[in-house]
């Protein structure tokens, strides 16, 4: 038999690996809650500011304290909140003694706090606060505002497109204004990249005024680190540089930044400032409904009236009025009918003058009457005339008998009927005197009957005897 010189241990099997607990997540938690209170059995001294401070109904508050980056939730229940001798709030630095625990709901460590001590103001509020004292001082804040557009036809919203604020809004307008076009501008709503997004939403819409008529700037609550962004001074002067409206709906109502003190119109939550950009919209749709409703009661209110009218009536009564209204109308048929006949026989008389009227000139202008007119003128004038050339003529005789009796007496042939001649020279002129010819000169003799010439013997010069 061959044998190892060198033999080798036998190696021990390793145990199995053990399976994993699985825990229920109430099992879990409900673990992990007993294990933090038994490490943090005894009271605890917590210091830090107050942020997101909500007072409940019940008495209670809920807070969170936060330190720079870290923040932890606290509960203050109603009995120790009424031993408080102040008001908790946000941006208040505080001493809180209390318990650590696990709020199995939500998973989440808190703080039962039994007593707060104030330590002061917060970094952050006391940074809001010198902010806004200082743009106070500088006047921002009294600036005069610009007033919203009526009837917008579209907002610019500068706001985180995946919130609760934009569904909220977009609800709030749907209902009262459909119409309206929302156009969103994607920025960072909280850290430190908020404050320059959200300066650029506004620079942009100024950019492009045609496209919007207002800007909003829109976010849900919060704490004052998650608000602080909208502390920040360049965004507030971007606001205030704004040439179009700004609307700031910025957290809760009990909220207040910089931004919405230099807006021109603050809301106390973004489904408000939809509701008060849309009211005249919405008071015009309202204003509609109620005269649709007055209109609609004042027509059920008439039909009402007749009926109760319609009932009050018998048969008879309604055929007499009937008959009255019928026998009216009729009475009007026949004093339509007399002054139709009145009308009539005034216009025949009107018309039987014009014709007389026209046949009296017709006659005036007749042919026949005109030209017997003109024979009878012409007979007068041809009368007119015969006694006139007769009354010339005898003038003309009588003229012309007078001339001759006086032209006979002036002729020189009277004179020479009485014997006496008128004596020519040879040249033919009359003879006055013997000088006027000489001896053997030829002379002519005019007498009353004929004439005779004669030679002149001898021409006495001598005077007349």
């Amino acid at each position: 038999m061959l044998r190892n010189p060198d033999p080798q241990p036998v190696p021990t099997p390793a145990p199995p690996p053990r399976e994993p607990i699985l825990y229920t997540v109430r099992q879990l938690i409900a673990e992990l809650r007993q294990h933090v209170e038994g490490a943090y059995a005894g009271i605890l001294n917590v210091e830090g500011e107050i942020s997101n401070c909500r007072p409940a109904a019940s008495g209670h508050i809920y807070f969170t304290l936060k330190d720079g980056d870290a923040q932890l939730p606290v509960v203050l229940f109603r009995r120790s909140a009424q031993l408080l001798g102040f008001k908790p709030k946000d941006g208040l630095a505080v001493e809180v003694r209390g318990r650590i625990s696990v709020y199995e709901t939500r998973g989440q460590l808190q703080l039962i706090a039994e007593s707060l001590r104030p330590r002061g103001t917060g970094a952050l509020q006391l940074a809001f606060e010198q902010l806004r004292d200082r743009l106070r001082r500088e006047g921002l804040f009294d600036r005069p505002r610009q007033p919203l557009p009526p009837f917008p036809h579209c907002i610019g919203i500068v706001t985180s497109p995946h919130g609760a604020a934009i569904r909220d809004i977009i609800h709030v307008i749907r209902r009262r204004h459909g119409r309206l076009n929302l156009l969103i501008y994607p920025a960072v709503m909280q850290g430190p990249q908020c404050p320059p997004t959200v300066a650029a939403g506004i620079r942009w819409f100024n950019r492009n005024p045609d496209r919007v008529d207002l800007i909003l700037l829109a976010r849900g609550g919060g704490s004052l680190e998650d608000l602080a962004g909208f502390n920040d001074e360049a965004l507030a002067r971007a606001i205030v540089a704004s040439e179009l409206p700004v609307v700031a709906a910025i957290g809760h109502e009990i909220d207040h930044t910089i931004a919405e003190y230099v807006a021109d119109l603050r809301a106390p939550t973004p489904s408000a400032a939809a509701e008060l950009i849309t009211a005249a919209q919405h008071r015009i749709e309202e204003r509609v409904v109620a005269l649709e409703r007055r209109i609609l009661r004042a027509g059920e209110f008439q039909l009402m009236r007749a009926r109760q009218r319609l009932e009050r009536l018998s048969a008879g009564q309604v055929l007499a009025r009937v008959q009255n209204a019928i026998g009216r109308r009729q009475q009007r048929v026949d004093e339509l009918r007399f002054r139709l006949d009145y009308a009539n026989a005034r216009l025949q008389r009107h018309n039987a003058s014009r014709v007389a009227g026209l046949e009296a000139r017709l006659r005036r202008h007749d042919p026949t009457a005109r030209l017997a007119h003109v024979s009878r003128r012409l007979e007068s004038a041809k009368a007119r005339l015969a006694a006139v050339s007769v009354q010339l003529t005898a003038q003309r005789r009588t003229r012309l008998e007078r001339a001759t009796v006086r032209l006979q007496a002036l002729s020189p042939l009277a004179v020479l009927n009485r014997g006496y001649a008128i004596v020519f020279s040879e040249s033919g002129a009359i003879l006055r005197s013997a000088a006027d010819t000489q001896a053997d000169e030829v002379i002519r003799a005019q007498l009353a009957q004929g004439s005779f010439h004669a030679r002149v013997l001898d021409a006495s010069k001598g005077s007349r005897t």
